[in-house]
């Protein structure tokens, strides 16, 4: 279980994506302080490599960020921009293997250094191999949450092989967008919408390609401190953070509050008493989840509203209504339209 939190060199990238559409407008002042709305986060922050973003405060910036440029296709864009130097520590591991099947075994042994919130499956059939995404608190509209990975990826894979061209098919689970022609000019013409399940694939011939970068020496430095980087994450969780990952993975059978504490061995009056010390209650974080879970299946499914309703534990679709209008200030009918328009639905918009 991790601190689910963000690189501030991701935040610092935004921001100068900001400014750009700012000179490029000619405005007189390229600042950004309008980035950061609703956020904790300064300008100030953005010099400190050493600091996370709150994974939150990281999609309340990406929504500022589409509102201020207007930019449909800022994921594609974005992911342009997350080169392996903008993965610091790890991607200058990735740079250092010896081929690129070592590369992406290090990648899945430490990528939630720099994406704690995802979850990657890897699959190999008929010659290709297939990265599978799934983003473990559901913030993400579908549209970014695939495009920055997804481009990134691409990024980075033509960076340590050194090569050029469209080497990622995509798959993707929503509708082709107005700018289409935008995930073309990025991947090419393998781009597939309306897809069971977003998925990334490549030739997996790639994976015995040595890469020119290569040094053994650094590699195991490199790697040492993705350990630790990594540990340090893991060490980081408070007691919400672990209650939060055990209602995630308990989807449908959310259990009671003194149900849990035995599952994180305290008990219940000591378990009661570090929630409260944290300013958290177990009813506030349990309706998170849910939530969570209800904008997944409105958005990323076409369940009807009544079988939503009985996955999440509610008797009837009037109450889950009710509920989900309290917990997202918009009705389960409204999360479905934004989300077929690609707009960004976070459960960070729960009422009090």
């Amino acid at each position: 279980m991790l601190n689910t939190s963000f690189p501030t060199q991701y935040v610092a990238i935004l921001a100068d994506m900001v400014r750009q559409h700012r000179a490029s407008e000619h405005r007189a002042s390229l600042d950004t302080p309008d980035l950061f709305v609703g956020t904790d986060v300064c300008q100030e922050d953005l010099g400190r490599f050493d600091r996370r973003i709150k994974f939150s405060d990281f999609i309340q910036i990406v929504s500022n960020a589409y509102r201020i440029t207007g930019n449909q296709a800022l994921g594609l864009h974005f992911g342009q921009r997350l080169n392996l130097s903008s993965h610091a520590t790890l991607g200058h591991a990735l740079m250092n293997c010896v081929d690129f099947r070592q590369a992406l075994q290090l990648f899945l042994k430490y990528y939630h250094i720099i994406a704690p919130n995802l979850e990657l499956t890897v699959e190999t059939r008929d010659q290709r191999l297939y990265l599978i995404p799934e983003w473990r608190q559901l913030d993400f509209n579908p549209h970014f949450s695939h495009e920055f990975l997804f481009a990134s990826i691409l990024t980075s894979v033509r960076f340590l092989l050194n090569r050029s061209g469209h080497l990622l098919r995509l798959e993707l689970p929503y509708p082709a967008p107005e700018y289409v022609h935008e995930y073309h000019t990025v991947f090419g013409d393998e781009v597939y919408f309306n897809c069971p399940v977003g998925r990334g694939s490549m030739d997996i011939g790639l994976l015995d390609v040595p890469l020119p970068t290569s040094n053994p020496v650094l590699l195991q430095l490199y790697e040492k401190e993705c350990a630790r980087l990594l540990a340090d994450l893991q060490e980081s969780f408070t007691v919400s953070d672990r209650t939060l990952e055990v209602l995630r993975r308990l989807e449908g059978q959310y259990p009671q509050a003194d149900s849990v504490a035995a599952l994180l061995n305290f008990s219940p009056r000591t378990y009661r008493r570090r929630l409260k010390s944290e300013g958290k209650h177990y009813q506030e974080l349990l309706d998170q989840v849910r939530s969570e879970h209800a904008i997944h299946h409105l958005t990323h499914t076409r369940l009807p509203t009544s079988s939503i309703a009985y996955m999440l534990g509610f008797n009837d679709a009037s109450n889950f209504r009710r509920a989900f209008i309290k917990w997202t200030g918009i009705s389960p009918k409204e999360a479905r339209r934004r989300a077929k328009a690609g707009e960004i639905l976070a459960t960070n918009q729960i009422s009090d």
